[in-house]
């Protein structure tokens, strides 16, 4: 995707208000529950930083955060060189923050996991990308994230992605790749490319494949005031991919615009009980098709700050899962996601 591309779904996005989320705040409930927070971002786009103090200052905020997994966002790509190897930049640039906490006293691992991306399209042809990207991590690169998201209609995705990416021949060879360097895949796609992307994990059933923001239900454009039938859609779909042993569910991005809650347009922001009363239908029946060993929650900041805190978005996940055994819960806040991308907690 072109830079311009790239500048457009950001600006589509609504943008992080400080004053706003300063004027609501609540506790902070099961302080001692452990979370590793298994997809967050950091970059330096144009009008638009988040980087270690803010990240630091948001897994401050009250939960137990031991530690954290960076995904690709397309920030601080390499200028010169290949165009593979361009997107090797962000992995080097996230090393360094990754390192600059072991410099200092903080308790939290910022990025102990990386995952980075590679162009699908490429085939085969991406392995000196993922070597390189192994060698930029330092040890800490887990895995790749590949643009696949599509959508026709402009109002979702106000950009012209290719279609179809995942059934394309190059990208099987390319998750060969992948899968032969022992990385895990993660796919964002909207819930209507999800027979497209069970097709592709049914493929490769010894690769795994991590299903971004709970398989990405859809509430704008052609489907406003739409959310229960989307959501019976969604459901049908979710259910194929839990029945396939080697997919992953993220529970989280259902903050961004695309889901069409809009808490980003009220005059304060929500408190954790409005957001369980929103989104803990799709989590828990993610968490009942797919099980707490294969699900984990995911905070998606800084995207997600645009419509609430981070203290008010753990504790609605605190609170829908508050039924669930201990080592249910541990399994959805840390275990889970500590295990997929080996990460020592």
């Amino acid at each position: 995707m072109p830079d311009e591309s790239i500048q457009a779904v950001l600006k589509a996005h609504p943008a992080v208000r400080a004053d706003w989320l300063a004027t609501y705040s609540e506790e902070v409930i099961a302080p001692e529950l452990e979370v590793v927070d298994p997809h967050h971002h950091l970059w330096n786009h144009p009008g638009d930083r988040y980087l270690y103090d803010q990240a630091v200052e948001d897994f401050s905020s009250g939960h137990k955060v031991t530690a954290t997994v960076h995904v690709q966002c397309r920030s601080m790509y390499r200028e010169h060189g290949p165009e593979v190897l361009k997107p090797v930049g962000e992995t080097e640039f996230v090393r360094r923050i990754a390192a600059r906490t072991a410099q200092t006293d903080q308790p939290i691992q910022i990025c102990a996991g990386i995952v980075g991306t590679v162009d699908l399209l490429l085939g085969q042809a991406v392995q000196p990308a993922l070597e390189a990207h192994v060698e930029a991590g330092e040890g800490q690169f887990r895995g790749i994230r590949p643009t696949v998201v599509w959508h026709e209609n402009r109002e979702i995705l106000p950009v012209s992605a290719p279609a179809g990416v995942l059934q394309s021949n190059q990208a099987h060879a390319a998750a060969t790749c992948i899968r032969k360097m022992g990385m895990t895949l993660d796919l964002w796609a909207f819930f209507t490319q999800l027979g497209e992307v069970a097709q592709f994990c049914e493929a490769h059933p010894d690769l795994t494949v991590i299903i971004n923001h709970t398989g990405g239900p859809l509430g704008i454009g052609p489907y406003r005031g739409r959310r229960d039938e989307v959501f019976s859609e969604w459901r049908d779909r979710i259910q194929d991919l839990s029945e396939l042993p080697n997919t992953v569910m993220k529970l989280g991005g259902l903050a961004m615009r695309y889901a069409g809650f809009v808490f980003n347009e009220r005059t304060s922001p929500p408190s954790s009980d409005e957001l369980v009363a929103a989104w803990k239908p799709y989590m828990r029946l993610c968490i009942d098709l797919f099980g707490p060993k294969r699900c984990m929650f995911e905070s998606n900041f800084p995207v997600d700050k645009a419509m609430c805190s981070y203290r008010a978005l753990w504790n609605a996940y605190k609170k829908m899962t508050s039924d669930l055994t201990p080592v249910e819960r541990q399994d959805l806040f840390s275990a889970t996601a500590a295990r997929v991308y080996r990460i020592a907690v």
